[in-house]
């Protein structure tokens, strides 16, 4: 069994994302002793972002490109083959001013290839059958009947971004997580502590026998 730990927050030791997704791991290496970890930090070495060379890499034949293109079509080769090569994607997804992190962004749009990622001729997705989880943080409460209700457009947004891969994730989230350092959040602390309880809950549950066909 083969893990694929992806980290995106940039706030570093602060980072909720980063501790949640690093007790995924063991949670996943208890179930999984024999297993193996790679490990990629879009938070600290974030991938370009698609210009006109990487975009029309995807339109142009391997045979025409152009060393430019060439350079952006074997890093996004790269990019499918890690996730190829995973039984399960691990991703953290902090919510940065109400979206992904525009590292994320930029590690869909590689990973949107034809031929790679889906059949370009029958649109067939080619990553699917592999378990994807999600570990978003938000700093904010963004639930149903707060007043931010619907502005959080990270998680809704990361299944339709990969749903010609056939990358399917599941979501496990804490929000809240600006309470403890915010002043004017401190009444929240409590929700926080509580959503943040339970995501650690769900995470160290995720590989325990009852769910070890995922």
């Amino acid at each position: 069994m083969h893990l694929l730990h992806i980290d995106s927050s940039i706030r570093g030791d602060w980072s909720v994302s980063r501790r949640l997704t690093a007790r995924a791991v063991e949670a996943w290496r208890a179930a999984h002793p024999d297993g193996t970890v790679a490990y990629r930090d879009l938070g600290a070495e974030p991938l370009p972002h698609l210009d006109a060379a990487g975009g029309l890499a995807r339109m142009t034949p391997p045979d025409q490109h152009t060393p430019e293109q060439r350079d952006s079509w074997e890093l996004t080769e790269r990019l499918v083959n890690e996730v190829k090569q995973a039984d399960v994607v691990l991703l953290g997804l902090p919510l940065y001013n109400y979206g992904a992190p525009s590292s994320v962004k930029a590690w869909v749009d590689h990973l949107i290839a034809p031929g790679l990622a889906y059949d370009p001729t029958t649109q067939a997705p080619l990553l699917g059958g592999r378990d994807f989880v999600v570990v978003a943080t938000r700093g904010g409460g963004y639930g149903e009947g707060t007043p931010r209700n619907g502005w959080d457009h990270a998680e809704p947004w990361l299944p339709h971004g990969l749903s010609m891969t056939g990358l399917e994730p599941r979501f496990i989230s804490a929000e809240l997580t600006l309470a403890p350092s915010v002043p004017a959040m401190a009444e929240l602390i409590p929700l926080h502590e509580a959503s943040l309880a339970a995501a650690e809950k769900e995470i160290d549950n995720l590989w325990t026998p009852a769910n070890a066909q995922r």
